[in-house]
């Protein structure tokens, strides 16, 4: 695991739009995985405006809200469409994504899990870090799931995405239950590239990095995989060093 430190929010999205830039240019045919949440907001902006050829690539998004359709407010598939996806020339065919709305969460899950396996896996998963700890919506507890599935979100998650536009603050407003990506395909991932900012995140990218491995912090495992780069920005980073193993 490689960690830098930069000095801002901005910094750190130029930083990870640079790498996955790179990626895209140097592998056409490239398998991402993507997150959401107001981290990856300035990467996706300036990956909107980079004038990439996208038309080979691939696409995986982590997750998506048990009951809400694509299109509705509030979903991520509703996210990456305003802030990535209608902006580049990413064939529709080849966006992979949980439907929140599928009728069957478990088999929606299941299929997903499949395209993911036919696909070859993720030669590229960006990240973003919950201030739990969690990675997708894989969320700390006693155990971790290897496969795709459905998670009950924590209090805590619930609060941290009422803050978008369509639950308007609002925790009650948030799904209490996500489909997510499984740490089998997280952990799968040739790359990984993990981006946290702000003060907030600060103790999750402590344990993360500095840390047991434990599923309390679902984002400590990263610390086996081969090829995880992270970049944060100092306020994030304030914690590290400060607790021994």
């Amino acid at each position: 695991m490689t960690v830098d430190i930069l000095e801002s929010y901005d910094a750190v999205s130029r930083r990870v739009q640079d790498f996955v830039s790179a990626v895209v240019v140097a592998t056409p045919r490239l398998t991402l995985g993507l997150p959401t949440g107001r981290t990856p907001l300035g990467l996706y902006a300036g990956l909107s405006a980079a004038g990439l050829d996208w038309s080979g690539v691939r696409t995986f998004n982590l997750d998506e809200f048990e009951g809400l359709a694509p299109q509705a407010p509030g979903s991520f598939r509703a996210f990456m469409e305003a802030r990535l996806f209608r902006h580049v020339n990413l064939r529709p065919d080849a966006i992979g994504f949980l439907r929140g709305d599928a009728v069957d969460p478990v088999a929606e899950c299941a299929r997903f899990e499949g395209a993911l396996v036919a696909a070859g896996g993720l030669d590229l998963l960006v990240l973003g870090l919950g201030g739990n700890g969690h990675i997708g919506f894989n969320e700390p507890g006693p155990h971790l799931v290897a496969e795709t599935h459905v998670v009950a979100l924590e209090e805590g998650t619930r609060r941290a995405n009422a803050n978008a536009e369509a639950f308007g603050g609002d925790r009650q407003r948030v799904p209490p239950r996500a489909l997510t990506m499984g740490m089998r395909q997280v952990l799968g991932a040739r790359r990984v590239i993990l981006m946290a900012t702000g003060a907030a995140k600060a103790d999750a990218v402590a344990a993360m990095i500095d840390g047991p491995l434990t599923t309390a912090c679902p984002a400590s495992w990263l610390q086996v995989h081969p090829d995880v780069h992270v970049v944060v920005d100092r306020a994030a980073a304030a914690d590290l060093g400060r607790r021994g193993r």
